[in-house]
């Protein structure tokens, strides 16, 4: 399955789910990016790292570690 990590600049993707387990899921889910939320990537740091997105109506950066446990469509 592809995970946030992998997608470009510019697409977007729904979430389908949430790998991990304890704080760091849980962390995930409180800035509102749960099953179903559509996530727009809008920059991505040039080493890759963080990344920029629009979820729910803000924006949101989030580390390539974090992206990785986040599987989309």
């Amino acid at each position: 399955m592809k995970t946030l990590k992998e997608v470009k600049v510019g697409e977007t993707v729904i979430v389908l789910k949430l790998i991990g387990n304890g704080a760091v899921k849980r962390r995930i889910m409180d800035m509102g990016i749960t099953k179903g939320t559509e996530i727009f990537v809008r920059k991505v740091a040039p080493l890759g790292d963080p990344i920029e997105i629009k979820v729910r109506g803000y924006e949101l950066s989030l580390r390539k570690a974090d992206a990785e446990m986040i599987l989309i469509a």
